[in-house]
């Protein structure tokens, strides 16, 4: 008889390596980074306190924050090399599109081989952390035939994105509320995208390619791009009146409702409360609660009816949407975070390496002869 081969579709429940950066707490269901409450990190830290904690496993000093701010915002401009080649980008290209050839764009100005020692990569994510925003400010703002705004060294990492977005920095509340939002995204375990990142790594790729394949992964609306597909399917609903026909019709025709479910939260997504306080704080910053209401519906039904609940992407749609931020940029703004995270696993894989590569269970026809093509 034969021996069956049991098949983990997606890898679902397979541990396949260890890591050090992120943990959902099985108990308490709450995602820590470094073992600090990612909740807590947003009641008390910046963005920049965030990304050099996943980068060294520590939360920074003053002086040490000072220093790592000052790093960071020397390197924001991008050469003219590389502006040429954003503006030749086709204005109807996605976002995701653009970004991943811009990051590939600034792999090609350096010589990386891959499996270059820590002190190279951290150099590499520093350099990727910086400029990506530049990236996709630029794109943002020559898409829409608007001048390019040249980032500035005496803003903060999300002020200095929003100045070049929009051309002014936006009031305390809604910076904050993107802020918060970067940290959210920042970092979440062996994800889709993530683990793209290290399987190129693993090759002792370069860091370029892995977080370009990371981009790539992240680009699926059932990743990266579910925070896209939520807003335009608010959109679709349009007025609380019709959220539950809307939700009833989706039900019947088997329609994926997007922003709920997660692999890892059974019981709800714990990044979702903070995030939508933000979502709150906003709508009364633009007096605007339609998109509070229509989610609500939805929510109260799924979690009764389904029981299945929000995740990140949910309350993360309609807030990107009151900032002021065309859909297809939500993603984009995913990547900006989720640079941090990549890059420490890249690092943390370099430093204890081993090719990943997991076999399959063939079910195709047997083996063969191949007849002379007369024959067939």
């Amino acid at each position: 008889m034969a021996k069956t081969t049991k098949i983990f579709k997606g890898l679902d429940g397979v541990v396949v390596d260890e890591t050090a950066i992120s943990q959902v707490m099985p108990r308490t269901n709450s995602l820590t980074y470094r073992g600090y409450a990612v909740q807590e990190l947003c009641e008390r830290c910046c963005f920049e306190e965030v990304a050099y904690l996943l980068w060294y496993g520590e939360l920074p000093t003053r002086y040490q924050l000072s220093n790592f701010k000052k790093n960071e915002r020397r390197r924001r401009k991008i050469s003219r090399n590389h502006l040429a080649v954003i503006q030749r980008f086709p204005k109807r290209a996605h976002p995701m599109d653009t970004i991943r050839t811009s990051v590939s764009y600034l792999g090609t100005t350096e010589i990386a081989w891959g499996g270059e020692p820590a002190e190279a990569d951290m150099e590499r994510s520093m350099n990727l952390f910086s400029k990506i925003p530049t990236m996709i400010a630029t794109d943002y703002r020559l898409r829409k035939g608007k001048r390019r705004i040249e980032p500035r060294s005496d803003l903060s990492y999300s002020e200095n994105f929003l100045y070049m977005c929009f051309g002014r920095v936006p009031p305390r509340r809604v910076v904050k509320a993107f802020d918060i939002s970067l940290i959210l995204y920042a970092e979440h375990s062996f994800n889709a995208s993530t683990f793209a990142t290290r399987v190129v790594t693993s090759t002792m790729s370069d860091i370029y390619s892995s977080v370009t394949a990371g981009i790539g992964a992240l680009k699926g609306p059932l990743h990266g791009g579910a925070n896209e597909a939520v807003m335009n399917m608010l959109l679709e609903i349009g007025h609380p009146d019709r959220a539950e026909a809307w939700l009833r019709d989706a039900f019947r025709s088997k329609k994926v409702v997007m922003g709920f479910g997660h692999r890892v939260y059974k019981w709800g997504d714990s990044r979702v409360p903070t995030m939508r306080g933000c979502l709150e704080d906003l709508a009364l910053w633009k007096n605007d609660h339609k998109w509070i209401e229509i989610e609500d519906v939805l929510e109260k039904i799924m979690a009764e009816e389904k029981k299945i609940y929000p995740n990140l992407d949910y309350p993360a749609g309609p807030a990107y949407y009151m900032m002021g931020f065309d859909i297809d940029m939500y993603t984009p703004i995913f990547v900006m975070s989720r640079i941090t995270g990549w890059t420490a696993h890249c690092m943390e894989q370099n430093a204890a390496n081993r090719l990943i590569r997991p076999l399959s269970s063939y079910t195709g026809v047997k083996q063969r002869r191949v007849k002379p093509i007369a024959k067939r």
